[in-house]
């Protein structure tokens, strides 16, 4: 059985070799990204048994992306090779303050080839978390179909639907987010989201107030996550603030919503207090902006024992 398993695009990331703007930028390093395959990265990471669902072209990069999957430890079984479409990239730009833009190449992408046919019931079906976001189906194509299938194939099964909108503007408006995110809040189950996200969705910014609506669309857990703020959740009844872990340093601000995320689903599965998963997911987030590159950051869980003080590294 797998603990956590996801549906996404992973892309080539080529990272700066300095900050500033891109057009000024002579040097790139490759790297891997995807923010689904950033989570599973995460939750691998911190022991959890994962799985990743996508399609890759059948080229260098795509080869690549396919053996770092293996790699992390993250069961690649669902990740096949696809002819003519090419592997998207993803270039990135970070400023001094380690704020991001990203520029993506992915108007072709691999996952275009997938059908809500294909999806395999029995591997869905032997998770114990599906978890979704909302740049799979802004990709186009049949994505919106095929999301809505595995949460059927999920629900089907009792499996948990976990959902983040991570809404990227650069793949579609805000009324085509909008329209698709709100059709797929009612079969969620626990609901990751940042509060500029929930604005654009529900018009609502306040915790408290995105709390009230999304548990009137029958969403049993939610976490809302605010950045330098922290994060607010709610379960059972119980709602939680959590201030934010403050961060070593700065360095890149991508991959900390879904270090949170991981940390959240691990304490999830683990049946942890609401107080000391958001904290744990408070604590990933600030250790993966310290570190440059989408996933680069993501910790393995001794790590994130070593920074909550719960157990003491020797290194020489």
């Amino acid at each position: 059985m797998k603990d956590v398993i996801t549906i996404g695009e992973a892309m080539v990331l080529f990272n700066p070799g300095t900050t500033g703007p891109m057009k000024f930028v002579d040097s790139f390093h490759k790297k891997v990204a995807g923010a689904e395959l950033n989570l599973v990265i995460g939750c691998a990471r911190l022991g959890l048994n994962t799985g990743y669902i996508s399609r890759l072209g059948n080229d260098e990069f795509g080869k690549a992306i396919r053996t770092f999957i293996k790699g992390e430890g993250i069961d690649a079984s669902e990740v096949l090779l696809v002819n003519g479409y090419p592997t998207s990239l993803n270039f990135k730009e970070i400023s001094a303050d380690g704020s991001v833009r990203t520029f993506y190449y992915r108007d072709k992408s691999p996952t275009l080839t997938m059908t809500p046919e294909e999806l395999n019931e029995d591997y869905i079906k032997q998770a114990r978390v599906l978890h979704l976001t909302g740049i799979f189906p802004a990709i186009g194509g049949q994505n919106r179909d095929i999301l809505f299938q595995a949460i059927r194939l999920a629900k089907k099964h009792g499996v948990k639907v976990a959902f983040d909108p991570n809404i990227r503007l650069k793949m579609w408006s805000k009324e085509e987010a909008r329209k698709t995110l709100l059709e797929i809040l009612p079969h969620v189950d626990i609901l990751l989201a940042g509060d500029e996200e929930m604005e654009i969705i529900i018009g609502e910014k306040d915790p408290a107030k995105i709390i009230e609506q999304v548990k009137g669309l029958g969403v049993p857990t939610i976490a809302i996550k605010q950045g330098e703020q922290g994060s607010v959740g709610y379960d059972k009844g119980e709602t939680v603030i959590s201030p934010a872990v403050k961060a070593s340093k700065v360095v890149d601000t991508v991959g900390a919503g879904d270090g949170f995320n991981a940390g959240f689903l691990y304490g999830y599965l683990h049946d942890w207090s609401l107080e000391r998963t958001l904290h744990f997911a408070n604590t990933i987030g600030s250790m993966v902006v310290g570190v440059v590159g989408d996933n680069e950051g993501l910790p393995y869980y001794e790590d994130v024992q070593e920074r909550l003080g719960e157990i003491e590294r020797v290194e020489r």
